[in-house]
């Protein structure tokens, strides 16, 4: 069984590597539509619309290109990319909305910019080329 190191994960914003990630998570869920009909025992599904979110938490720096690009409401095409940027690595792209930018400033720590993105129109799930 394959598995990842963290600190090996990469997140583009275009072509552009996103600066300073710290951790990102990516939510898919998918919704069901009840078929069960009069003489079924049980109730029955059917698969119906998809549906993802991501969320990218960094480091805030200003001078980065790709989290420059990620205000709310922006549109972005991404990629998640679990193992890395080595062809044969393991991602995940889309694209998507900013839907959220959330800035934390504490008095004894680093600036942090965490990122909401809406995927529209699902993920594809591949290898970097």
């Amino acid at each position: 069984m394959a598995t990842f190191k963290g600190n090996d994960g990469v997140v583009k914003i275009g072509s552009d590597a996103m600066a300073e990630v710290i951790s990102f998570t990516v939510d898919q869920t998918a919704e069901v539509i009840e078929d069960t009909s009069m003489g079924d025992t049980a109730k029955s599904y059917k698969a119906s619309f998809t549906d993802a979110t991501a969320s990218i938490e960094t480091y805030f720096d200003d001078t980065d290109t790709a989290q420059q690009a990620c205000t709310a409401g922006s549109s972005v095409t991404i990629s998640l990319q679990m193992e890395g940027d080595t062809t044969g690595d393991h991602r995940l792209t889309g694209s998507g909305i900013v839907t959220g930018r959330s800035l934390g400033v504490s008095h004894d720590g680093i600036n942090t910019a965490t990122y909401s993105v809406q995927i529209s129109g699902g993920l594809t799930e591949d290898t970097v080329a």
